[in-house]
């Protein structure tokens, strides 16, 4: 049975520090928004064509997927905080690259390197909060880290409209420097200690983050914590053991759909032409205005999710976002469908120009408030620990894919269907995402890591021909644990 902490304040730090890296990777994620506008107008030293614009904006996702590839090693062989401090390396690396860069290629290099640090830094972030955080406050911690992600999208695009392309590069050198010297001080968590067989550390992580003024509460805690660690951990931690386990089945099946929808839902390429889609439908409205306006929104949104997630659910949340997402991106397309289709003339349409920018904003709060800031969540809820790392990763590479897929292809896609058949699709992914999520996502609010777990592997998971941990204390306290067969230990 679980007790609360006596003392939060040490998981509040942590939160504090980890979201302070988030916004770093925040603002390298949405730098282009403000600068894609910038190539346009030819404001470099150098130019940038179409073509090139586009690769900058999708060779982010191959980054991404390469740093998330390079978690699950670093994460399961070093430990979750060594993999946060070390995503500050190439982030540090490429911003010094990008202050130097004058042809295209060295820009695809940043964005590359970026990624990799935003792949490694997604990755295990959401695994560090879920190990280290209450099953009470699990989901507010992890969504308050994505509200600082997206406080970064909003710092630069309320920043990089104002100032020259050199200048929004040299502000960016300060942030690793920033995250990584405060991440310095944040603590391991108790179950990668256990995970590694360490129980003396795991006990002093544990009263660290969660305070316990009384030593039989900690032991408690320390022996459920220690046997369901155990118990995980018998079996494999290989892509090979994810894949061919069928306990693992039904986990990987809701988070690949969620995934899917949620990228498909074209948060990303939104995010990432925004500033190019507001030229073309309504030249009323000031640039930086739009900028700011989208993320100041993207704050906000931030802000309310965090308060949501563990008071009204998950699955009310995805399913309420994923709808209202499909219900503005069709009323964007349909008016597209009016202007490029029927032909319908600017002047004449003058009082209804604002519906791209109204829907496209509105639709972006709703994925802000649910399936964008939940897709950090829900996964790293889902898998035991034996697998957790592989499978954050595995999922990543698979996000990556479909990223670049989705921001390289919202060209082509566009020049062939237009922005009606761009958003048209858009919106039946987003509604693809509603029915997924009724049909096949649970609830996880208030449930422990175990009972998640017991909930999607049933019998598999608590086994009474398995063996399970036995825990003593000697004359000091310290926990010594021993192998026995426990005949039925589903309660």
């Amino acid at each position: 049975m679980e007790e609360n902490s006596d003392n939060r304040k040490v998981q509040y730090f942590a939160l504090m520090a980890v979201s302070l890296a988030s916004l770093t990777c925040g603002v390298a994620v949405y730098w282009c928004s403000p600068m894609i506008p910038k190539f346009i107008n030819n404001e470099l030293s150098f130019g940038i064509s179409k073509e090139e614009t586009s690769w900058i904006a999708a060779l982010s996702s191959p980054g991404y997927m390469a740093g998330s590839l390079a978690t699950s090693y670093i994460a399961d062989r070093f430990g979750r905080r060594v993999a946060i401090l070390g995503s500050a390396i190439p982030m540090t690396i490429g911003t010094i690259i990008l202050v130097c860069a004058n042809h295209a290629w060295m820009i695809y290099i940043v964005r590359f390197i970026w990624g990799c640090s935003t792949g490694v830094f997604m990755t295990v972030s959401v695994i560090y909060l879920v190990e280290i955080a209450d099953k009470d406050i699990r989901g507010t911690l992890n969504v308050a880290n994505r509200f600082m992600f997206n406080f970064g999208s909003f710092v630069v695009m309320s920043v990089g409209p104002f100032v020259e392309y050199n200048t929004l590069n040299y502000m960016l050198l300060v942030l690793p420097i920033v995250y990584f010297s405060v991440c310095w001080w944040i603590p391991e968590t108790p179950y990668y200690r256990l995970k590694e067989g360490n129980v003396d550390a795991a006990r002093k992580e544990l009263l660290l983050l969660r305070g316990y003024k009384d030593p039989k509460v900690l032991e408690e805690q320390l022996t459920s914590m220690e046997s369901n660690v155990k118990k995980e951990m018998r079996r494999s931690g290989t892509a090979k053991e994810l894949f061919t386990g069928r306990q693992y089945k039904k986990a990987i099946i809701i988070v690949m759909g969620l995934k899917l929808t949620q990228i498909m839902s074209g948060s990303i390429p939104i995010q990432q032409y925004f500033g190019s889609i507001i030229q073309e439908s309504n030249k009323d409205i000031q640039l930086s205005t739009a900028l700011i306006l989208f993320g100041g929104l993207r704050f906000c949104a931030g802000i309310l999710s965090s308060f949501l997630v563990d008071k009204v659910g998950r699955r009310p949340i995805l399913i309420t976002t994923y709808t209202g997402a499909c219900l503005c991106l069709t009323t964007v397309a349909v008016y597209f469908y009016f202007k490029e289709v029927v032909g319908i003339e600017n002047e004449s349409t003058s009082p209804y120009r604002y519906i791209t920018f109204v829907g496209i904003n509105v639709s972006n709060v709703l994925a802000t408030i649910g399936f964008d800031s939940l897709l950090f969540v829900i996964p790293a809820e889902l898998f035991p620990i034996n697998v957790k790392s592989v499978a954050m990763t595995c999922l990543n590479i698979f996000g990556g894919c479909m990223n670049f897929v989705t921001v390289k292809g919202y060209q082509s896609l566009k020049n062939w269907t237009g922005l009606s058949g761009v958003f048209g699709y858009f919106a039946v992914s987003a509604l693809l995402g509603a029915l997924f999520t009724t049909f096949m996502v649970p609830e996880t609010k208030g449930k422990s890591l175990r009972q998640i777990q017991v909930e999607l592997q049933g019998n598999i998971y608590d086994d009474a021909d398995e063996s399970l941990n036995k825990v003593s204390y000697d004359v000091n306290g310290k926990v010594d644990i021993e192998m026995n067969e426990i005949a039925n230990n589903k309660k």
